[in-house]
């Protein structure tokens, strides 16, 4: 029964791309296959949201619990939506070893959580807190491809995007994980799973420090100029 769900939902995110191409055919594939990551991040954040902080259990504090029948909801859509964008990123070639990393290990987590029954509770949480930046991450490379992410929107969304991951995927992430570590009932092999994800959340964290360095220092650089040059044009007011 879980295999026919994973491949439904594998179905309906792959005619969901097609459907998007067939409304857009204007645009690349990327443009499209973007779309469908955004529509997963929100469909899922919500959900997983919903099952964390609503529905319960609390993650911190029941990791390696039963399955509920909506965490195996979540965690089947969210499958099914990694299994296309994992072989549409292979067939493309759009994407770079750590990003495919990522998805082969949000692939096992969950096929690990629905195979042993148990601990879709921080499961869930996990994707919760690895998709809450998706529609950011999206928003940025559409602004990018239609001319306004040097913009304040642009400004907002990498401020909003790096203050989300710093705060929900390094901060929150390393409470989970020390509750994942600490907690009797997760099997070795969800810990150490969650470890993993732990340490590519870092890797992500340090590329993203040293952009928002790079980009401060570029801003910096050009308001500096900007302030020169209007020095430069109020002196030459003057003498006139």
């Amino acid at each position: 029964m879980l295999l026919l769900e994973v491949c439904c939902c594998l179905i309906g995110w792959i005619s969901l791309y097609f459907a998007f191409c067939y409304l857009n055919g204007q645009r690349s594939k990327e443009w499209n296959c973007r779309l469908v990551t955004l529509t997963h991040g929100i469909l899922i954040v919500c959900l997983t949201a919903y099952i964390s902080f609503i529905d319960g259990p609390w993650p911190l504090t029941h990791a390696g619990t039963e399955n509920t029948p909506l965490q195996i909801l979540a965690l089947v859509v969210s499958l099914g939506y990694f299994l296309f964008d994992f072989g549409w990123c292979i067939c493309v070639r759009t994407e770079g070893p750590v990003m495919l990393a990522h998805h082969t290990m949000s692939i096992a987590g969950i096929l690990l959580a629905l195979g042993l029954g148990k601990s879709a509770v921080e499961t869930c949480a996990v994707i919760f807190g690895s998709e809450i930046t998706n529609p950011l991450l999206q928003a940025r490379w559409f602004l990018r491809q239609v001319g306004r992410y040097d913009s304040l929107w642009g400004d907002a969304v990498d401020l909003l995007f790096i203050l989300l991951f710093a705060l929900v995927r390094v901060g929150v992430g390393g409470m989970m994980l020390y509750c994942e570590l600490t907690s009797p009932r997760p099997s070795l092999i969800m810990k150490g799973g969650g470890l993993a994800m732990y340490t590519l959340a870092w890797v992500f964290m340090v590329d993203i420090a040293k952009f928002a360095c790079k980009k401060s220092r570029t801003k910096y650089n050009r308001w500096h100029e900007m302030c020169k040059l209007g020095e430069v044009n109020g002196h030459t007011g003057k003498t006139e």
